[in-house]
């Protein structure tokens, strides 16, 4: 039988060594200039976007942990990597920053009960969410960006 809080823990904590070694000799510059995906970012674009994702899912998980049914408000991505200046960010500091959020995050989950995992909240654009469906939504939300700035780094090496 699968244990499903294992399964997203470890999910979890595998995107840093992941990112870890994609990112592994990656310059700043090709960082800056390496562009991809949907939203047109750099590779440091989108580990931004990851560390802020990655502060806003623990945000609103520990909102659902101890206040059960209460409204989750949306962001603008596009907003804030422009208001956050994404495009000048340091990779490494974005990196170290994303993975502080993440420890934090999965220290936190990995106290959980399962009857805690499926407590619940209101998200205003995705209606009711559980801190489990949240969890394997960020575990897909990883993979997908991974993947991005994978393909976005063979770009940047094989022209």
């Amino acid at each position: 039988m699968h244990n499903i809080a294992q399964d997203l823990l470890n999910a979890l904590r595998a995107t840093h060594e992941i990112l870890e070694a994609l990112l592994d000799g990656c310059t700043q510059e090709q960082a800056t200039t390496a562009r991809g995906g949907d939203e047109g970012w750099s590779i440091v674009e989108v580990i931004c976007h990851l560390r802020d994702a990655e502060e806003q899912a623990l945000s609103r998980m520990r909102l659902m942990r101890d206040n059960a049914h209460r409204v989750s408000v949306a962001y603008d991505q596009d907003l804030w990597a422009r208001e956050r200046n994404y495009a000048e960010a340091s990779l490494r500091e974005a990196l170290a920053a994303f993975n502080r959020f993440r420890a934090q995050h999965v220290t936190e989950l990995a106290q959980f009960s399962p009857q805690e995992w499926e407590r619940t909240g209101q998200h205003e654009e995705q209606g009711t969410i559980t801190i489990s469906s949240h969890t394997l939504h960020m575990v897909s939300h990883d993979a997908l960006h991974a993947a991005q700035i994978a393909r976005q780094l063979k770009s940047a090496i094989l022209p």
